[in-house]
């Protein structure tokens, strides 16, 4: 370490992966303190590395032993990659797997008793927006779970749960999320089309209705109820429109059927 901050060996600079370790530089980790380890590097996080002087390496038997391993790689990669990182794994370094239905008991398999954190992020860390739900084995210090905490604020919020069951249900609610939010704004622009607008209008009402949205629902106090009581007239426009979003079955109903469908799969996923 230097500086304070732990060192950290990133496996996979895909787009969590890049998004996770430009938060940490732009957050103050020295570049010296971070290793990437990605056999083909896309050029322009290949160029991005060589430009800020982050050792990157082609195999994680040329990396050291870090304070933390992050494991940024595809789920279907992690069976392959897992064996490769038991020598730069150990007590005194807390391994932490983004990789989507991967679960503890399977890293164990490979990596052995060590500290280990289950993560589920989601793609607005891109942005610096995203919320990560960590789920500990039993070997994670309070230490190292403060570690994994103020590396992952670097791109959003950061939640716990002690049950790696819920994961699933994250992975179902806040994983998947933003393609819901994204299908909602296909619909809407579709519905303004069906109304008379000009597609890119339609589609501009819809993008910054719902990122306003979303902003006052990150900022404001209210819940959510109370800020579309808020935006509701007694019988009109907004009233018309809720009253057949929220009809049974509704808006609601169609919400937890998707979220409940998505969780399964989880489930599925994670063996």
């Amino acid at each position: 370490m230097s500086d304070g901050f732990p060192s950290i060996c990133l496996i996979g600079a895909g787009n969590m992966g890049g998004a996770m370790l430009s938060g940490w530089l732009e957050g103050g980790l020295p570049a010296a303190n971070a290793t990437v380890v990605d056999p083909s590097p896309r050029p322009e996080m290949a160029e991005k590395l060589a430009r800020l002087g982050v050792a990157s390496v082609a195999s994680a038997g040329e990396a050291q032993r870090p304070d933390v391993l992050i494991i940024a790689v595809k789920p279907q990669m992690m069976g392959t990659v897992l064996p490769q990182l038991k020598d730069i794994a150990g007590p005194d370094t807390v391994a932490v797997s983004v990789a989507a239905g991967t679960t503890i008991a399977f890293m164990e398999e490979h990596l052995g008793n060590v500290p280990i954190v289950r993560a589920m992020p989601n793609t607005p860390a891109i942005l610096r927006k995203g919320i990560t739900v960590c789920c500990p084995n039993g070997p994670v210090t309070d230490a190292q779970r403060a570690q994994v905490t103020g590396l992952l604020k670097a791109v959003g919020e950061v939640e716990w749960v002690s049950e790696e069951r819920q994961i699933d249900a994250v992975t179902a609610v806040s994983g998947s999320g933003p393609a819901y939010v994204f299908n909602l704004a296909e619909c809407m622009t579709a519905a303004g089309v069906a109304e008379g607008l000009p597609e890119e209008l339609a589609s501009k009402l819809a993008r910054h209705t719902i990122a306003g949205a979303g902003e006052m629902l990150a900022v404001l106090e209210d819940s959510a109820g109370r800020l579309r009581e808020n935006v509701t007239s007694p019988n009109g426009t907004t009233a018309a429109a809720l009253s057949v979003l929220m009809a049974e079955p509704g808006l609601a109903d169609l919400v937890k059927k998707a979220i409940h469908a998505a969780r399964v799969r989880a489930e599925e996923l994670s063996g």
